[in-house]
């Protein structure tokens, strides 16, 4: 069967044209609610608690970015699983957005005294810009719903040309891809409670910002000798990955009790939330690495290792020819020994 180049299906091109029109369409309103709240706050926008806002700004460019990157990602690895987690992502994405009302509301009325500001002016203009997000994520993710079953039928039947018809390699291969993606969404997670942190809430004198600002490299490394571990089977480096998620999982823990202790929890106000969401499902995406970590450490040395390494690489190729299965052909089919016709080959 011919492999479509990248973006040579209509369900390709329209899914992701539909995640870039809501990511324009999405970072537009958050950038008008971030311009009108700053022009009416005027001189005292640093001083009055504002910071929920830019860091919401950030947070959705990095969040529609980061997906448009794993859309174009999933179409050229013909990778189903990412394209499913991206649908869930989508709808993370919705529970977002509308959370976002709720800590901008609690950011205009609680940060700013009234004498300074007529809240209730401000929150009426910058309140339907807010509630337009949502609803324009919620639509689009119908869409893409409906794009994924037909990229579903054109993606569906690569893995059997990556790893054979053998359903035990299939089921390996598939929990490798698992665990490849979780790593994906769990950077993701991680950047976005640090970027809230480090913007909002903490103050860079404090030890908590330095804590912080070291876990950083410590879980690019991670998921960096997690990806590499698991595509060649270095056993110790996985072992030492999975180690450091424990830890990581602690550290988020950590996190949210800090949210919520009564010596630290005003700090945490205007965006507890919203970090409460990302923590926990840091969290929980974490643990799922970790439990499909260790299916994929014992399936080490199984025979998947070629596939992984090379696998996910879908190069059509205009005049090459397997060297059996063209053999096959011409005994089968063309005893006259016929030209074939042109073949594609997966590498």
């Amino acid at each position: 069967m011919a492999v479509e180049p990248l973006f040579g299906t209509r369900a390709q091109k329209a899914f992701m044209i539909t995640i870039a029109v809501q990511a324009i369409v999405v970072v537009t309103m958050v950038a008008l609610t971030f311009g009108i709240v700053r022009v009416n706050a005027g001189s005292t926008f640093e001083d009055l608690g504002y910071k929920t806002l830019p860091c919401y700004l950030a947070l959705f460019i990095l969040a529609e970015i980061f997906e448009l990157i794993m859309a174009l990602d999933a179409l050229r690895s013909r990778n189903i699983i990412q394209l499913m987690g991206i649908v869930l992502f989508h709808g993370a994405l919705i529970v977002f957005s509308a959370l976002q009302i709720h800590e901008t509301h609690v950011a205009i009325f609680n940060c700013v005294p009234p004498c300074v500001i007529d809240t209730n002016h401000l929150w009426n203009k910058v309140q339907g810009f807010l509630i337009v997000s949502p609803c324009i994520i919620a639509a689009s993710w119908l869409f893409l719903m409906f794009w994924i079953k037909q990229l579903y039928d054109e993606f569906g039947w690569v893995i059997f040309h990556v790893v054979g018809a053998n359903p035990k390699f299939k089921s390996m291969y598939q929990f490798y891809q698992i665990f490849i993606c979780l790593l994906k969404f769990d950077f993701f997670c991680f950047v976005g409670v640090t970027m809230q942190l480090l913007i909002v809430v903490l103050s860079g004198s404090s030890a908590e910002f330095g804590v912080t600002i070291a876990a950083i490299p410590v879980v690019l490394l991670l998921l960096a000798g997690c990806a590499r571990a698991v595509k060649y089977e270095v056993k110790w480096l996985m072992t030492m990955a999975l180690i450091l998620m424990v830890a990581a999982m602690t550290y988020f823990l950590y996190k949210l009790v800090r949210f919520y202790e009564p010596s630290s929890e005003a700090q945490y106000v205007s965006t507890r939330a919203t970090l409460t969401v990302f923590t926990v499902t840091a969290f929980l995406l974490v643990l799922a690495s970790f439990v499909i970590g260790i299916k994929c450490l014992r399936d080490f040395d199984k025979g998947l290792l070629e596939s992984k390494a090379h696998g996910q690489s879908y190069t059509p190729v205009k005049t090459h020819v397997m060297d059996v299965f063209r053999m096959e052909r011409q005994s089968s089919y063309s005893p006259g020994g016929v030209p074939l016709q042109q073949q594609i080959s997966i590498e």
